[in-house]
């Protein structure tokens, strides 16, 4: 006679310590067809990465993609490719292009308005 033999449940892998939850009615729409991981999953986990600038190697974590994906509403496919200061040197050098491109446009309209006068006189 045969005994049954009874199954060991399975064992899962453990869950992080600090779970950040995923609130999907935060995140901003996409027309995709499938869930990002991260909203299958229900939890946000720290990401490693390395700067595509310095290649530092960094951690996106779940608090920064809560933040990105619900607050900011980054689209949801998206992921961290910079550090900090490369995210700010990043910023600062389109801060300073765009006032660079206004101060022109502010000229060109002067010159227009002094021709302009000219022309009229």
């Amino acid at each position: 006679m045969k005994r049954a033999v009874m199954a060991k449940p399975l064992e899962r892998a453990p869950l992080p310590s600090r779970l950040i939850p995923v609130n999907e009615a935060l995140l901003a729409p996409n027309n995709s067809y499938g869930a990002p991981e991260f909203v299958r999953r229900g939890y946000y986990v720290d990401r490693p990465f390395r700067c595509v600038d310095c290649g530092k190697e960094e951690i996106w974590t779940g608090t920064q993609q809560k933040w990105w994906y619900e607050v900011a509403k980054g689209f949801a496919y998206s992921t961290a490719v910079r550090c900090r200061i490369c995210r700010r040197k990043k910023r600062d050098q389109s801060a300073e292009s765009r006032r660079i491109h206004l101060e022109g446009i502010e000229r060109k309209k002067l010159a227009r308005r002094k021709s302009a006068k000219e022309r009229s006189s």
